[in-house]
C-alpha cells in the first residue's frame, strides 16, 4: 500500500463535540481532525447561523458535518457555511438516532444510495473544500458485501473526496442509538476490503476503537482512524497523537499550559454571557487513572455548575490532581 500521511480524527458526536469541546481537544492535539456535531441543513438555512456554525479559529483543522436528504437544501447549507471557513464538509449517512430517522436522513439514507449520490453531487457543485461521507457498513437486513460497495461506487461517481466507515451495521428498528453503538458486531475486515478495492481513495475507519495501539493497527490497512467515545471520555489519549502519528517531538503533556488556556477561554465565554459549565463538562474525563482524578471530577461536576462559577474552579480542579511522574499513565489509560 502506498503510505499517505494518516488522518486521526475525533468523531462527530451529538451533544458532545460542540465548539467548547473542540477548543479543549485542540489544546491537547494540534494535528487531530475535529468534527462538529451533526448540523441539519434546515437548521442552517432557517436557524441561528452564527450559533450553529461559529467556531474559534484555533479549532482547525475542522470539518462541518451536515445532516439532510434534500440535495438543494444541503447545497444551500454548504453555501451558507462557506464564509465560516471549514476545512471539510461531511455528510452523515450513519447516525441511527430517532431524530434522524424521523427526518428520513442519517442512516436511513443507506437504503437509498442514489439519493446520497444526488446529495453529494449537489454539495460538490458549490463546495470549495473536500466533501466527504460518513456511513455504516449497512442497515437492517442489507448485506454489507453488496450494499457498501454499491454506496461507495455511487458517492465516488458523484464526486465524494473521502469515505469514513463506522464498521457496524445500524439497526433502525429495535435498537436505541446507544445500543446501535455497541450491539451490532464490528466488522473491520470489510472496511479493509473496501480500501483494497479502492486503493487510491481515502477510506477511514470508525467504531469501537479504544486505544492508540488499536489505531496504529488499523492504519496499516486504511488511511485514517476516527475515535469517538474513547477520545471524549479520556481526552488525555489525544496528548500522544501528534508524536505517535505525525512525527512531532516527544514531550510530556503540559497540563499547566492547558489549564491556563482553558481558564482564559472560559473567562471569554462567561464574559460573552455563557456559563462555566458549558466548557467544564467536556473536561471531566481528562485525568482518568491519575491520583486525584476523582476529586477533579467532583469539582468540575458540582462547582462548575453553580451560578456565578468562574475560571478559578478549573484551577481548583487541576490542583486536585497529582501529576508527579504519572503523565504517561494518563496518556495511555
Amino acid at each position: 500500500m502506498t503510505q499517505k500521511r494518516p488522518i486521526f480524527a475525533v468523531a462527530p458526536m451529538i451533544d458532545w463535540t460542540d465548539r467548547h469541546c473542540r477548543y479543549f481537544h485542540r489544546q491537547i492535539s494540534r494535528e487531530a481532525l475535529l468534527y462538529t456535531e451533526m448540523v441539519v441543513a434546515d437548521a442552517i438555512i432557517h436557524g441561528p447561523r452564527d450559533r450553529l456554525l461559529g467556531h474559534d479559529a484555533a479549532e482547525h483543522p475542522l470539518a462541518l458535518q451536515l445532516g439532510g436528504s434534500d440535495p438543494a437544501k444541503l447545497a444551500e447549507a454548504v453555501k451558507i457555511a462557506e464564509p465560516y471557513g471549514y476545512d471539510e464538509i461531511n455528510l452523515n449517512i450513519g447516525c441511527p438516532s430517532d431524530r434522524v430517522q424521523s427526518g428520513t436522513f442519517g442512516a436511513c439514507l443507506m437504503l437509498t444510495p442514489e439519493t446520497v449520490a444526488e446529495c453529494i453531487a449537489a454539495m460538490k457543485r458549490v463546495a470549495t473544500v473536500p466533501v466527504t461521507v460518513k456511513c455504516r457498513i449497512g442497515v437492517d437486513e442489507q448485506e454489507p458485501e453488496q450494499a457498501l460497495p454499491e454506496l461507495i461506487t455511487r458517492v465516488l461517481d458523484a464526486g465524494a473526496d473521502a469515505i469514513w466507515i463506522h464498521a457496524r451495521k445500524a439497526w433502525l428498528k429495535g435498537l436505541s442509538p446507544k445500543e446501535n453503538r455497541e450491539i451490532p458486531p464490528l466488522d473491520y475486515e470489510i472496511v479493509y476490503r473496501m480500501k483494497q478495492r479502492w486503493p487510491d481513495v481515502f477510506i477511514g475507519i470508525n467504531g469501537g476503537i479504544r486505544t492508540l495501539d488499536e489505531a496504529a493497527v488499523h492504519l496499516d490497512h486504511v488511511d485514517g482512524v476516527m475515535l469517538g467515545r474513547a477520545a471524549y471520555q479520556n481526552a488525555a489519549i489525544l496528548a500522544d497523537i501528534d508524536q505517535r502519528f505525525f512525527g512531532a517531538p516527544a514531550s510530556e503533556p503540559d497540563w499547566e499550559t492547558l489549564r491556563d488556556r482553558m481558564m482564559a477561554y472560559a473567562e471569554r465565554h462567561i464574559a460573552s454571557g455563557g456559563r462555566l459549565q458549558h466548557v467544564a463538562r467536556h473536561m471531566v474525563g481528562l485525568f482518568t487513572g491519575l491520583p486525584g482524578a476523582r476529586r477533579y471530577r467532583q469539582i468540575l461536576s458540582t462547582d462548575a455548575a453553580k451560578n456565578g462559577a468562574g475560571p478559578e474552579v478549573l484551577a481548583a480542579a487541576f490542583a486536585a490532581v497529582d501529576f508527579s511522574g504519572t503523565e504517561q499513565q494518563a496518556v495511555s489509560a
